[in-house]
């Protein structure tokens, strides 16, 4: 059975999804209609996820003391601002959507760029899903564990568990999961609100005795500081989001700028309010203590309501995850169809048109990481990778200053600002090899540049042995999931 008597196969199946025919698709482009507050709402809704739940801990836990903590997040909000408007010379100078790899291609040439694409799928975006579900597996099973820490393979069960129904919902609908999207979003600015309006309220009752002294029993080092780095900016990631749909603003000149000039600012204030509100209710001891902080905070501001928080934390943290998936998957989908991954990847589901393949794909690598990892090792694994990538590309704006001088910059950033967001990305990348070094820093390094192999094997060499081999599998994946290439949906 060849592959286009599999493919007439697949079509005769099911000539449409969703009332539209699949042969009959006709030729798109996208759009320019995210404005000024769409594009603020895409960044402080991507970046308020699972990570103000999880990281006030370990950020607390590397600096000892509540001062040094709130400082290391309103430090994370500048540094988060700082690159997002490299980020915003970088998208306007090269308008083209994908973030870090067009940047990476124009400054470096293909090595680089495949690097950040490489490491994108089997490190960065894997791990970051990992870590998500984790949270949520945590915060699922807390109500169910009081005054004890779950059991680890309890946690591990609901993540994988996790995984796998939200690839099966993005595989099976891209409907269904924009509608699980939009409900999981409303949520999360629910538990938000919640958590800063009680915490002002208990300030404004006088409950500050946890603030006073808040510098008193810091343990400072480089190494613990770059940690505690590692932590809050992984709540703030997706500062750069607005990068990678630069095709679709509305004037990008202006409101890429703006959007993170007022969004990640407004992320930042919510997160030191956060912060402040866990601070009101507990001290540095007992919030290290918590199992899961937000619950802890919840068990004492808004008994016997305190259901309320490990429910919509929850909820905020699946929503989280399954914005990751669904972004995530295109990307592997994209790889595939560019020859960076097998193209089985890239194919398409017959009669739900979407990445089936690449979704699949994507939730195992995830699965695998979930296995050996926790979320605090997972967190260092994660920002160790990513700002690496963020670094290397904060220079590719700086070497194109030189390099590229012909290059229309709508927006220029005084290049103090890129030389103290690598200077920075540097510290944060060094510092903990340097102080605490660890095997995950080593696995991730290795993982990056295995990469390398792939590249001279299957892009500069064209070798295509690899496809040969996979061929008799491909035809039965393509049975099982009724998916065909890309091209033959049109």
């Amino acid at each position: 059975m060849d592959e286009e008597h599999v493919r007439r196969r697949i079509r005769s199946s099911d000539q449409s999804a969703d009332g539209l025919s699949i042969e009959k698709s006709k030729s798109v482009n996208l759009q320019k209609e995210v404005g000024l507050i769409s594009g603020i709402c895409v960044i402080v809704g991507t970046v308020i996820g699972s990570g103000i739940f999880i990281s006030p801990k370990a950020v607390l836990d590397n600096v000892g003391a509540v001062g040094p903590c709130l400082v290391i997040w309103a430090a994370c909000g500048v540094l988060a601002t700082l690159g997002a408007l490299c980020f915003a010379e970088l998208g306007t100078m090269i308008t083209k959507s994908g973030g870090e790899y067009p940047y990476l291609m124009e400054a470096f040439g293909p090595i680089p760029a495949y690097l950040f694409s490489w490491a994108s799928l089997i490190v960065i975006k894997p791990s970051s899903f990992a870590i998500i579900c984790l949270s949520f597996a945590e915060y699922a099973s807390a109500p169910f564990y009081p005054g004890c820490e779950p059991p680890i393979a309890v946690i591990k069960c609901l993540a994988a568990a996790a995984i796998v129904i939200i690839t099966v919902v993005n595989a099976l609908s891209v409907k269904l999961g924009s509608y699980v999207q939009n409900f999981f979003t409303a949520a999360k600015m629910v538990i938000v609100v919640i958590i800063i309006v009680s915490g002002i309220v208990l300030l404004a009752k006088g409950n500050t005795q946890n603030f006073k002294d808040s510098f008193k029993g810091s343990k400072l080092s480089v190494g613990g500081i770059s940690l505690a780095f590692y932590n809050g900016l992984w709540a703030y990631d997706g500062w750069n989001q607005l990068n990678y749909i630069t095709e679709e603003l509305k004037n990008p000149y202006r409101n890429l700028p703006l959007s993170i000039i007022i969004g990640i600012p407004v992320v930042t204030f919510c997160y030191v309010l956060i912060n402040v509100a866990y601070f009101t209710v507990m001290t540095s001891t007992e919030l290290l203590q918590s199992q899961a902080v937000a619950v802890t905070f919840g068990d004492r501001v808004l008994y016997p309501a305190s259901w309320i928080v490990p429910l919509f934390v929850a909820f905020s943290t699946i929503g989280a995850a399954n914005g990751t998936c669904f972004t995530s998957g295109r990307l592997v989908y994209v790889a595939g169809r560019e020859g960076h991954m097998l193209k089985v990847l890239s194919y398409i589901s017959v009669k739900r048109l979407t990445p089936a393949p690449a979704l699949i794909f994507y939730g195992a690598v995830t699965i695998i990481y979930i296995i050996p990892g926790d979320v605090n090792t997972l967190i260092n694994y994660f920002s160790f990778a990513v700002w690496m990538f963020y670094g290397m590309t904060v220079l590719g704006l700086i070497v194109m200053r030189f390099t590229k001088k012909d290059l229309e910059r709508p927006i220029r950033v005084p290049i103090i600002i890129p030389i103290v967001v690598l200077l920075l990305s540097i510290v944060l990348v060094l510092a903990p090899i340097i102080s605490q070094p660890e095997l995950p820093y080593l696995y991730c390094v290795l993982f990056i540049f295995g990469g390398l192999i792939f590249y001279v094997l299957f892009i500069h060499f064209k070798f295509n042995w690899a496809q040969k081999i996979s061929r008799p599998i491909t035809m039965h994946l393509q049975m099982l999931l009724e998916v065909v290439p890309p091209e033959d949906t049109k």
